[in-house]
């Protein structure tokens, strides 16, 4: 039977109402993949504190956790996953790659030209369909 990991991913917007894109490094699985940044919920742990870890982990940065943005399981060779992305507003700091190959900043129009980890793709649908409705 494949594992299962259950994984939240942070739906990051700038004052530009970019959304920020992390490259998976060469070393990491599924790699050379954009996805939204995140990680593994451990057990015990509540979505929002999970993410907030992780990026402060992963980015160096301080966001605070909102509500489930996209809930997503995808089914890989080897794995299966539970992509929960958050909304989440950065707090304190700027985003740093330090797990990741790369960081940018990306209009919701734009997302679709990047390759796309394939358990990332519904939430990446669903932004650019809230692009035309989109209002901060």
């Amino acid at each position: 039977m494949k594992k299962k990991v259950k994984v939240v991913a942070a739906i990051i917007e700038n004052e530009q109402n970019e959304i920020l894109c992390a490259l998976r490094s060469p070393d990491m699985t599924i790699p050379n993949m954009w996805e939204f940044p995140g990680g593994k919920v451990e057990n015990g742990e509540d979505l929002q504190t999970a993410l907030e870890r992780e990026i402060k982990e992963e980015l160096s940065c301080e966001v605070k956790a909102n509500g489930v943005f996209n809930d997503h399981t995808h089914e890989y060779d080897t794995f299966i996953i539970q992509l929960i992305a958050l909304r989440a507003e950065l707090v304190e700091g700027t985003p740093t790659a330090s797990e990741h190959s790369k960081l940018i900043w990306l209009g919701r129009e734009n997302l679709k030209s990047l390759n796309w980890a394939p358990a990332d793709l519904p939430a990446v649908e669903q932004l650019m369909a809230q692009e035309n409705a989109h209002t901060k």
